[in-house]
């Protein structure tokens, strides 16, 4: 079934993302199924936990099974961040979004530094997390993510070495279009742009031979 929403998804032309009640469904979708598969993650993780609390968990093996339950519930709920629905009046905490990050980081190449003080607008969360997940794009080989906001300004950038910046994505990025023919791991490309209309913010891109910034 993901599969199928995953294909479904690429098929879009750009004129879909605008802001349109397909979009907020999109959203809804999003949420749904991040919510779906979040509560029985959650239940393993409980009872990963009372195994360990009885003794019967233990070695490298129980420890594997316990990170990836942990790092699967993490990107579960980024995802859930990032591509599902929300409104003005919902907002997201700090220590929520710290510990998020740092879990989907935990093990892995990528890591992030959030410079935001106090809890943020869910729509501004969102913005955030689709301009990190382009920027994420930009770097296989891993690196370090700097996401900050200073007054309402945001900045989510990188300085890598080794980035790599698809013109056909990034081009279309840095003037508020959809990119064509987006595969599903793209998706967020033609995402940033109406979710940032309606957060009532508007992406702007910069870049250098070895740096990307989105700001809003």
């Amino acid at each position: 079934m993901l599969d199928d929403h995953a294909g479904f998804v690429k098929r879009l032309s750009c004129h879909h993302f605008r802001r349109s009640p397909l979009t907020n469904l999109h959203a809804l979708v999003g949420s749904r199924i991040c919510h779906d598969l979040i509560n029985p993650l959650g239940a393993i993780g409980n009872g990963i936990e009372l195994l360990g609390l009885t003794g019967v968990g233990a070695g490298p093996e129980f420890q594997l099974v316990e990170d990836s339950v942990a790092n699967a519930t993490a990107k579960l709920k980024l995802l859930r961040l990032a591509f599902g629905a929300a409104s003005r009046e919902q907002v997201c905490s700090r220590i929520e979004i710290l510990s998020i990050l740092d879990a989907v980081a935990h093990g892995g190449r990528l890591r992030y530094s959030w410079h935001v003080s106090g809890d943020v607008a869910r729509l501004d969360a969102r913005v955030a997390l689709l301009a990190a997940m382009c920027v994420e794009s930009a770097l296989p080989m891993g690196g370090e993510i700097d996401l900050r906001k200073s007054g309402e300004h945001w900045e989510v950038q990188t300085q890598n070495d080794r980035l790599t910046l698809d013109p056909n994505l990034w081009g279309p990025l840095g003037r508020n279009a959809c990119p064509d023919d987006l595969s599903a791991a793209q998706v967020h490309f033609g995402l940033l742009a109406p979710m940032a209309e309606e957060a009532g913010r508007k992406p702007q891109v910069s870049h250098g031979a070895n740096w990307v910034k989105i700001a809003f």
